[in-house]
């Protein structure tokens, strides 16, 4: 491949790894065209699967400060880059791995950090992005400062903001207990003025 040819791959590879909320690594060996046509249509709109060269994508591994990844460019390999939500791509391909085990998910990168092949499993068994941003949004009924502030969160953001979320129904029933107490009280000190209004009327007769 030309110098020239070679500089415009490592740039279109180098701008996909810069675009990207994820990118995983697979090995394809064995899969039809039809079966990988399935697995990019499967990651949903505006993600790609891209057969890649491993020392040009070694290089612009390099250049987004993925270094660490060349372990992982070994042997025909495919890049699925997300643009969306990781957990619902991770998802995807996994489920597409387990209907065809050609595919072999080598590990990635993760809003910025390198996963292996564990993690990205792990991450397809996280609930989505939408399930769990709408169930924090609902617990702060209605703050809508606070719940704009969740929603522009980072995935990684997304595991402590459920375990807040849990530690907020509780606080909540205590501060429910508190509220009661005083108007409680105020109830028993209030005069009954029916009473009182009976008691003048009898003074007078």
């Amino acid at each position: 491949m030309p110098t020239q040819a070679k500089a415009a791959v490592i740039e279109e590879i180098t701008e996909r790894f810069q675009k990207s909320s994820a990118a995983v690594l697979t090995e394809y060996r064995g899969l039809t065209v039809a079966q990988l046509t399935e697995l990019r249509r499967s990651l949903g709109a505006g993600s790609s699967y891209a057969v890649v060269k491993n020392t040009l994508t070694k290089r612009a591994a390099d250049s987004v400060g993925h270094s660490d990844l060349a372990p992982l460019l070994n042997g025909p390999t495919a890049i699925a880059f997300i643009e969306g939500d990781p957990v619902e791509a991770a998802k995807a391909i996994r489920d597409f791995a387990r209907a065809n085990p050609l595919l072999v998910i080598k590990g990635g990168v993760v809003e910025g950090r390198t996963v292996d092949a564990a993690e990205v499993t792990r991450l397809a068994d996280v609930e989505s992005r939408e399930v769990l941003l709408a169930k924090l949004a609902g617990a702060m009924k209605g703050n809508l400062t606070k719940a704009a502030g969740l929603f522009q969160a980072p995935l990684s953001q997304v595991a402590r903001l459920a375990e807040a979320l849990k530690e907020k129904k509780p606080a909540e029933g205590a501060a429910a207990s508190d509220d009661a107490a005083p108007a409680d009280s105020a109830a028993d000190t209030t005069p009954d003025t029916t009473d009182a209004a009976a008691d003048s009327a009898a003074s007078t007769d």
